[in-house]
């Protein structure tokens, strides 16, 4: 089996599909790798360390050339992997949700698109998660970002010539970069409330030391919510949920967002009117700002000042991340690999729960129920 991993094109990713660590894990099964040339390098790694590893380092046609699996960050697009070999694995982010005309071009061309960020929230499937590791480092690198905008210190410090308090930190979306920037906040001294639909998050951000911010007297969503995500809540809850988050975050200094329903747009949790009820000098850092946004205002790829508040916007911030990011993905992908690989066949072989949730074409068609619904 030829692994093929490819230099990434998008002008803001710092982050590559396979380390040299990952090299030698995948061709210990038995497996050729091929790295595109400089396919490393924005995350610290030199071609020599891939070839010091085991892989060929070559330009992209050569390292496609009759490639039976193809490993990205973002999936490219299809006319981009001419040469590999017939009904190819591109195993990568691909985001077919929002990249339909994406998805109908690795259809067309033969291939078989795997989305990894499909994969599902199943105990064997943890250590596959690149959403999950990926999310992890978005939480932490949401903290920096929103701590560096901030102009003032975030822990409490008594000194000599007066106290300053500690800053207000509240994150809204209690899922892994939630937890994470709740965690990574604390740690820096913030004081820290956060708020989700979730009812089972509450006991997490009380573990972590932070104050919980919920809804009383109207039910959100009990449980985790679907495959771990939170879902669609009712009007009233909706309502509520505005009325509470609007006193709440008019005294907050840092508001990070991390609310995202798979498939659907990012939902709405700040307005315009409760941006302007912020001091002057705050920062909100929208991690869903890719997906259309959690806080009205925000700009995907951009920091922007609305009311006196500071509000980033930066995509993909675990690319911000691009060694550590790198390093997690890569073994995300090498984990899915060879928990599939068939000594035998001499490539993995794939059944059908994990198979069938993050397969979204195969055979010239989109096969993906999900996308086909």
């Amino acid at each position: 089996m030829h692994i093929a991993v490819l230099r990434e094109t998008a002008g803001d990713e710092s982050r590559v599909a396979a380390t040299p660590e990952t090299v030698r894990k995948l061709t210990a099964l038995g497996a050729t790798l091929a790295v595109e040339r400089g396919a490393g390098q924005a995350a610290g790694i030199a071609d020599g360390d891939y070839e010091q590893a085991g892989a060929t380092v070559a330009e992209r046609g050569e390292v496609l050339a009759g490639a039976g699996i193809v490993l990205a960050i973002q999936a490219p697009e299809a006319e981009g992997l001419r040469g590999v070999g017939e009904g190819a694995w591109v195993v990568a982010a691909f985001d077919p949700f929002r990249r339909h005309e994406t998805v109908a071009g690795y259809a067309a061309a033969g291939l078989e698109a795997l989305a990894m960020d499909l994969m599902p929230r199943i105990t064997r499937a943890q250590s596959m998660d690149i959403l999950s590791s990926q999310s992890n480092l978005a939480g932490y690198k949401a903290v920096l970002e929103a701590a560096n905008a901030y102009g003032r210190a975030l822990p409490m410090m008594m000194t000599a010539a007066g106290t300053i308090p500690a800053a207000r930190v509240f994150v809204m979306g209690v899922g892994v970069a939630g937890l994470q920037a709740i965690a990574t906040a604390r740690r820096l001294g913030a004081q820290v409330s956060a708020t989700d639909v979730r009812s089972a998050t509450k006991e997490q951000i009380q573990s972590l030391g932070a104050k919980p911010i919920f809804v009383e007297g109207v039910a959100g969503i009990e449980g985790e919510g679907t495959g771990g995500y939170a879902g669609e809540t009712s009007e009233e809850y909706r309502k509520a949920q505005g009325q509470l988050v609007a006193g709440h975050i008019a005294r907050q200094d840092i508001v990070i967002t991390t609310a995202l329903i798979p498939g659907r747009p990012a939902p709405r949790l700040v307005t315009d009117a409760q941006v302007a009820t912020m001091r002057p000098g705050s920062v909100i850092v929208d991690l869903a700002v890719e997906a259309g946004g959690n806080v009205e205002g925000a700009v995907a790829g951009e920091v922007v000042t609305r009311h006196g508040v500071t509000i980033i916007g930066h995509r993909n911030m675990p690319g911000r991340l691009g060694a550590d990011a790198s390093a997690l993905f890569a073994r995300n992908l090498h984990n899915f690999l060879a928990a599939f690989w068939d000594k035998d066949a001499g490539r993995p072989v794939l059944d059908a729960e994990i198979g069938d949730a993050i397969r979204l074409t195969r055979g010239g068609q989109v096969v993906n129920p999900r996308l086909a619904s």
